[in-house]
């Protein structure tokens, strides 16, 4: 019972051993593409790369010392929600970053870096999010502040945190081109870190609605090879009952799919809608 309730606790010991990987790719793009280029894309790290250039100070303990005042807050108003694992990634990230400040610089060009430094960083953060971890900073600081305006989203709270620093350091290195790459910086970035948590966009998910649904059905399940599912619908307008057709295709299947559809009912009504991930049989 005591291990079981360690375990709940602290979490896999798998899962400290991704969030170390996940703070080592992120001190990478730090400090070989971002804090060089004077990128500061939101956030902690962003914060902390301007603190840099103005005193010298190290990028990862600065991000500790103004993680700590949020972790106090969080433990007094959120009640210490923000887990072990948090508190490990936080550590673990700062001191990842100091020490591998020996790292040479990759480029100089600010457009590059904030291209591959987003990747980069993304992929460790993704990383990390995916242990069930944050690396705190203003994931922290925007759930504090939505406690007292519960009016504004988290998400809205946490745009208006990353474009606060990111003008910060446009005022302070006088460039306003670098904001625009830390822009470029924090949309890569959230791209690959979605990927992440949520999957390769690589498959389709079709729904088909038709007075011909078993037609279509038999000709998907023998051209495509792929099955099909039908759902119970109900016309709102009309009151007749139908048969709705779900099936999910690789993307490369979807001209095929369109091409059966259209010859069997010109006036089916077809749904298209992105799927992030697919376990079972054919993926």
């Amino acid at each position: 019972m005591f291990k079981l309730k360690v375990k709940k606790f602290f979490g896999n010991w798998q899962d400290y051993l991704i969030i170390t990987l996940g703070s080592l790719i992120t001190a990478v793009s730090i400090n070989m593409l971002l804090v060089p280029n004077k990128i500061a894309p939101g956030g902690v790290s962003g914060a902390a790369t301007v603190l840099y250039y103005l005193f010298q100070f190290p990028v990862g303990t600065t991000m500790l010392v103004l993680n700590i005042p949020l972790f106090i807050l969080g433990i007094r108003y959120l009640g210490g929600t923000f887990g072990v694992k948090t508190l490990f990634s936080t550590v673990i990230l700062s001191v990842i970053i100091d020490l591998t400040t020996f790292l040479p610089v990759i480029t100089e060009d600010p457009l590059l870096a904030s291209l591959y430094g987003g990747a980069i960083m993304g992929a460790g953060l993704g990383l990390v999010f995916r242990s069930g971890a944050t690396t705190g900073g203003t994931d922290l600081a925007a759930k504090i502040v939505h406690k007292f305006v519960p009016f504004l989203s988290l998400g809205q709270i946490l745009l208006f945190i990353d474009f606060v620093v990111i003008v910060f350091a446009a005022a302070v290195f006088k460039n306003y081109d670098l904001a625009l790459y830390a822009i470029v910086t924090l949309f890569v970035a959230s791209k690959l870190i979605d990927g992440i948590l949520e999957g390769v966009n690589f498959a389709k998910a079709v729904f088909i609605i038709s007075t011909k649904a078993e037609h279509i059905a038999e000709k998907v399940l023998k051209d495509l090879d792929r099955g099909v599912t039908g759902l119970n619908g109900t016309g709102m307008y009309t009151g007749e009952n139908k048969t709705v057709l779900m099936c999910v295709l690789a993307r490369r299947e979807i001209p095929v799919l369109k091409s059966i559809v259209k010859e069997i009912d010109k006036d089916a009504f077809v749904i298209l809608t992105d799927v992030r991930e697919v376990l079972g049989e054919g993926f």
